[in-house]
């Protein structure tokens, strides 16, 4: 089994509805993330609103430096997305810690998976125990894009 990560010294990770800095957030995502270019402030508002966000800040100064959220129906199954660690601070840890911490999160409700998409950190996600998908053949996408 794999333990979680420890979070650098300074920090903190917040599952606080209230403590997501949505502006942050939007910006972040929409100018920095390759999957979330152009992302308007509007849909990443109701992305927050319907999900479990995981959040980690600066400890003294309360800043939020990383941001993930899970949509879930908190029985059989899970999708992790909008991972994002600033830049100031990657390397860190702080990716690794943060998704360890969605992981362990999640854990109680007995869900069946949790799935992901990346293109670039198969590594951070690798250390929380994903892997690649066993049989990519019976997974199918519905794209309205």
């Amino acid at each position: 089994m794999t333990t979680a990560a420890r979070l650098a010294e300074g920090y903190e990770i917040s599952t606080d509805p209230d403590r997501v800095d949505a502006e942050w957030v939007h910006r972040r995502l929409s100018t920095d993330a390759y999957w979330a270019i152009g992302r308007s402030r509007e849909k990443q508002d109701l992305a927050i609103a319907g999900s479990l966000n995981f959040g980690v800040y600066a400890s003294l100064s309360g800043d939020q430096v990383a941001y993930a959220r899970i949509i879930t129906d908190r029985a059989t199954f899970a999708w992790l997305c909008d991972v994002y660690v600033d830049p100031a601070v990657r390397g860190e840890g702080i990716g690794t810690a943060l998704v360890e911490f969605v992981r362990e999160h999640l854990r109680p409700y007995g869900l069946r998976r949790i799935l992901l998409a990346t293109h670039d950190a198969h590594g951070v996600y690798e250390k929380a125990g994903f892997a690649a998908l066993v049989k990519p053949d019976q997974w199918m996408a519905l794209l309205f894009e």
